[in-house]
């Protein structure tokens, strides 16, 4: 060992660590040599306790490059580090990151001891750390408390924390099972492994427990979702005589939100500002949680005020929370505010962010923040690449949202369930279910939104074949049971005329949501068993789920379509009075439709007269309509007059208008409106009827079948129906033609109507064996369809189902469920 010749002072060490100069872009050639010049004249001087001191010194500062300058000077000059240096060193590189060096310089080492091992464990610079820790146990070295806690944490931090069981018994076999700082990392990894028994008897064992092993079993605890266990730990802790901590409160605070008790926590806030943990940065993150959670974004704010804010996670927070909770001119003011406190954001920060503008639906703002998210290299994140698809959808700009989605490379379920319900909810229904069979065909995981999706999309196409199908694979992946599945269910069977199907989902239910009421009460409405959907309101009102805004519109539906005027007007003063609820346009409309239909034209228009904002074309039109059934001029027109105000172009009305003169025989003025219309660019929405058989959906339109494969069969099926109608009773309404022309002419027009159309097709291809026959109409069913469909239900023997624009009819032996009341 070569001895210390004269001693170094910390400005000389200073000018050799210019050496890091070698690295720099800045480089001098002449620093360069005056280094050197300087170390040939002292390193005959340094031994290996000296080099130490110079490798510690580069940890403290940091100083990464000097490091390697002096283990190359160390290399050159050829000298044996001893293993106290050689440790300082392989510590050195474990610091600055460089994890192959160090192994490389572990391995080469002529010798080690724990010290070594646990140095490189704290590294995770071996890919095998359980072959690591028998290579020390084989070399013989000594197994301390140290040693164990180095590498129970270097197992959680690769993901393998349940090697921990296996460290277990040796550290029993030494006695540390008692050591407080063993204890603590056993019961980490043990409770990252979800052991929560093998946790607690670690902690019950500590001889001398502290506070981080009572911060880290309550943590445990509260990880894996024992929260009522957790606070009585933390009730123990504090009667043992132990101050809570900020891990402790942090703990306190997940556990209290996670059973609900917003008021136990609060008062953990009381506590924590009589400690000052306040400040901390974990600490400031559970406040966050509990104000947010709570939608309190007020008080989340003073929370946030007071937290430090150079991190990133309380901005993240903040963001998404208040998109979230709707306020997404907030999120993005927060986002702004971030960007000026020059806190850099991550992938996180965006997918909060990008969420925002999906439910804002701010298109401009979503364009500038892919641009941010593109030159910070975050397009590539699949999560964040999800929002940007859902801000797109959103904004209904498919086409971009599309080349996104080919664009992502990887994909997982939420991808795809984004884009699905991109396309389903801009009710593009047939692209939908493309890609819905596209992603089964790449194996994508289903999930309960796929499913609900998937089914959801079948009941807007009222597609029942299709529906079941994917009823069968939710119950062949287990996400049948899941309540949003159900409630989808419920609708869609409701959709496809299947109230009974509907029924038996909604039973089979074991814990109801207030959506899984509404869907049903909705779907007895629209089939006209308004009975039934005020029988469902009365058993949901004494059940834990309360009524909102859409059970009540649901209720006032049926009312109206079976029209229930007491039971209706009771509703609405229920609705107001009992629960608090400000009725919106929909139940106006409901109510304007109801008492209008059932002849009450003047309080009808006094309920208008008093709706504290501008009443909107759909309650217009409901007044308009229930004016032409009361053969009421002065009022239609006058409803004409308020919609045409606030939509010129409101096809509906010049309709309604154009069908009142026909039915008056007004000719004069029914050639006025169409002209109008023309005049204008109005144009009327044809009649359209369609029917599924075999997972093709076959559209029709009035007297037209040029276009259709079964052409011929389908005009002899609607000739022998014709003739057994006829036989059987049934007279044409000729006043459901609204056109001049002689009778003749409107019989023949009126019985190539698009619904008898569509029948005829389902007689012809559907088997007997199919009872009931399911057609949709686009328009209102009109009164000559709705006759000849009793009499046709008697004759084919078949329960015929028609679901136009406002609701479904149930043909059944010359019978229809509303009653003829529609």
């Amino acid at each position: 060992m070569i001895g210390i010749l004269r001693t170094i002072t910390f400005s000389e060490i200073r000018t050799f660590l210019q050496c890091k100069r070698f690295g720099q872009r800045s480089f001098s050639v002449r620093t360069a040599e005056s280094a050197l010049q300087w170390s040939e004249s002292i390193i005959p001087s340094l031994d290996s306790h000296t080099y130490g001191k110079l490798l510690r010194r580069c940890i403290q500062q940091n100083e990464l490059i000097s490091t390697k300058a002096i283990h190359c000077d160390v290399v050159k000059r050829g000298i044996c580090l001893d293993l106290f240096a050689s440790n300082i060193l392989l510590d050195a590189y474990v610091k600055s990151g460089f994890a192959k060096d160090a192994l490389k310089l572990f391995d080469k080492m002529p010798e080690r001891n724990n010290v070594s091992y646990v140095t490189i464990s704290q590294g995770n610079a071996c890919e095998d750390p359980v072959g690591l820790y028998i290579r020390l146990h084989r070399e013989g070295h000594e197994l301390n408390p140290h040693v164990f806690t180095s590498f129970l944490k270097w197992f959680v931090s690769v993901d393998k924390a349940e090697i921990g069981w296996w460290l277990h018994s040796p550290i029993v076999k030494l006695g540390f099972n008692s050591n407080a700082f063993v204890g603590a990392s056993l019961i980490n990894a043990y409770a990252v492994c979800g052991y929560i028994d093998s946790a607690r008897s670690v902690f019950e064992g500590i001889l001398s427990k502290d506070v981080v092993a009572w911060a880290g079993i309550v943590s445990c605890y509260v990880e894996n979702g024992f929260f009522e266990d957790s606070l009585e730990l933390l009730s123990r802790m504090g009667n043992d005589g132990f101050m809570p901590n900020n891990y402790t409160f942090a703990s306190a605070l997940k556990a209290s939100i996670g059973l609900g008790a917003f008021d136990y926590a609060k008062s953990v806030h009381g506590r924590i500002l009589k400690t000052c943990y306040e400040l901390d940065p974990r600490v400031g993150i559970g406040l966050l949680q509990l104000y947010t959670q709570l939608g309190d974004m007020s008080d989340a704010l003073k929370v946030f005020s007071e937290v430090p804010k150079n991190d990133v996670v309380p901005w993240s927070l903040m963001i998404a929370r208040f998109g979230q909770n709707g306020f997404c001119n907030e999120a993005v003011d927060m986002f702004i505010r971030m960007r000026q406190a020059f806190v850099v954001p991550n992938e996180f920060t965006f997918t909060s962010i990008l969420n925002a503008c999906a439910i804002g639906k701010c298109y401009g703002l979503g364009r500038q923040l892919h641009g941010m998210v593109v030159k910070g290299g975050f397009d590539l994140d699949v999560y964040v690449s999800n929002a940007l698809i859902d801000v797109y959808a959103k904004c209904e700009k498919m086409d971009t949202a599309v080349k996104l989605f080919a664009e992502l490379s990887s994909r997982n379920e939420v991808s795809w369930n984004t884009i699905i319900v991109g396309f389903a909810n801009l009710d593009e229904a047939e692209e939908a279910l493309s890609l819905f069979r596209e992603a089964l065909r790449n194996n994508v995981s289903v999930t309960e939104v796929t499913c609900s999706s998937a089914i959801g999309v079948c009941a807007s196409l009222a597609s029942m074949e299709l529906g079941a199908q994917v009823h069968g694979l939710a119950i062949k992946t287990n996400n049948a049971e899941k309540v949003a599945v159900s409630n989808s269910l419920i609708d869609m069977y409701a959709k496809c005329g299947d109230i009974k199907d509907a029924q038996s989902v909604f039973d089979e239910i074991e814990t109801k949501d207030v959506p899984s009421w509404n869907a049903l009460i909705s779907g007895y409405s629209t089939h006209g068993l308004s009975r039934e959907s005020l029988r469902i309101f009365d058993i949901m009102k004494d059940s834990d789920c309360k009524p909102n805004a859409l059970t009540f519109l649901g209720v006032l539906s049926g009312c109206s379509n079976a029209g229930l005027i007491d039971e209706g007007v009771e509703c609405f003063e229920l609705m107001i009075r009992d629960h608090g609820i400000e009725p919106c346009l929909e139940h106006y409309t409901c109510m304007v439709r109801l008492l209008g239909r059932s002849g009450q034209l003047e309080r009808a228009m006094k309920l208008i007269e008093g709706i504290p904002y501008q009443p909107s074309v759909m309650i217009w039109r409901a007044m308009l309509s229930a004016s032409i059934g009361q053969n009421n001029v002065e009022l239609a027109r006058r409803s004409a007059e308020e919609i045409l105000k606030i939509n010129p172009m409101d096809e509906a009305t010049y309709v309604l208008l154009s069908n009142m003169y026909a039915g008056a025989k007004q000719w004069a003025n029914v050639a006025s409106v169409r002209r109008s219309m023309k005049e204008k660019g109005v144009t009327k929405e044809p009649g359209l009827s369609w029917i599924e058989h075999q997972g093709d959906v076959h559209y029709f339109s009035v007297g037209r079948l040029s276009h259709h494969p079964d052409m011929k069969l389908i005009n002899g099926m609607l000739e022998w129906l014709n003739i057994k109608a006829k036989r059987a009773g049934y007279v044409p309404d000729r006043k459901a033609v609204l056109h001049d022309m002689d009778d003749e002419e409107k019989d023949k027009r009126l019985w190539f109507h698009s619904e008898r159309l569509a029948l005829a097709f389902g007689l012809v291809r559907m088997p007997l064996s199919r009872n009931r026959i399911l057609i949709i109409k686009n328009l209102r069913i009109c009164s000559d369809c709705h006759s000849a469909m009793k009499v046709l239900s008697s004759i084919v023997q078949r329960d015929l189902v028609i679901r136009d624009m406002n609701r479904f009819h149930h043909f059944h032996a010359g019978v229809c469920s509303c009653g003829d009341y529609w």
